[in-house]
């Protein structure tokens, strides 16, 4: 079975693709950047130029496939990805029999034709990635010793995205998982103030936390690029974190047999990265 994963040389879709190949899958990689993806992925993975953005661009890239990993955006800023819904038309006319999900925040018109379609489908909802401390916290951490941000206390059952990948896979691979939706936390809800005393312990380095002040936060993600609906979701999200966001759930070990990962865990395994 050849396996088309979106997003490949991306935070989840890397560990996806890692995944399929050590289960003796044939994968072949979507990428914006083909030379990038040769370079980053493991040897055997087939490498498909196309665009989410661009239905057209995915034809060659379905052509053969029966399985396929599918993101929906991106919040990175100016990483201008929103994936058409037209994509799994395309998918369903190649003969695309299972697809999996990787959900954002909410549902939205991809999965509406996903659900609408006649292909196997599984929806894969993380809460925070663990890889966002990288994101937001490495480069003060390694240059001053400091994080900044607003509400410590904001607590959060973050998701190691090596786990989430594991589902993912397993829905691709395995039976059992059509209709179905996979809200996916880690072990633990853990505060900002929290994540980053277990960096600290993992890197055996004192890290000061600043708290930032409402307009110092909203200055902050504007220097970084995102505009002002972004900015107010974020202090929403900082000052009223949704139940979701911290409610530890079983998911993980459920579809797995295991327990998920904890955030001390990740710490340790991306400790050269924060040094």
């Amino acid at each position: 079975m050849t396996i088309l994963v979106t997003g490949a040389t991306g935070t989840v879709g890397r560990h996806v693709t890692e995944l399929l190949v050590q289960r003796g899958a044939s994968v072949r990689a979507l990428t914006r950047d083909p030379e990038r993806a040769r370079e980053i992925l493991p040897q055997g993975v087939q490498i498909a130029k196309g665009d989410l953005m661009k239905p057209e661009s995915l034809r060659e890239a379905l052509e053969g496939t029966e399985a396929m990993f599918l993101i929906i955006s991106s919040d990175e800023p100016q990483a201008d990805l929103n994936t058409d819904p037209q994509a799994v038309a395309l998918a369903e006319a190649a003969g695309v029999k299972r697809v999996v999900v990787l959900v954002g925040y909410e549902e939205g018109p991809v999965e509406a034709a996903l659900r609408a379609s006649g292909m196997r489908w599984t929806l894969v909802k993380p809460a925070e990635f663990m890889a966002n401390a990288l994101a937001d916290w490495r480069d003060s951490i390694r240059e001053n010793g400091i994080v900044r941000e607003f509400n410590g206390d904001a607590p959060s059952a973050r998701v190691h995205e090596g786990d989430i990948a594991a589902v993912a896979a397993e829905a691709l691979l395995g039976d059992g998982h059509h209709g179905r939706s996979y809200p996916l936390t880690g072990p633990e809800a853990l505060t900002r103030k929290e994540a980053v005393a277990a960096i600290s312990a993992a890197i055996g380095k004192d890290i000061r936390f600043v708290e930032l002040t409402e307009e110092e936060a909203r200055q902050q993600w504007r220097d970084q690029g995102y505009d002002e609906d972004g900015v107010e979701f974020f202090v929403q999200m900082g000052m009223h974190p949704p139940e979701a966001g911290y409610t530890v759930l079983s998911t993980v070990e459920e579809v797995l047999g295991r327990p998920p990962r904890t955030f001390a865990d990740w710490a340790i395994e991306h400790k050269r990265e924060f040094l």
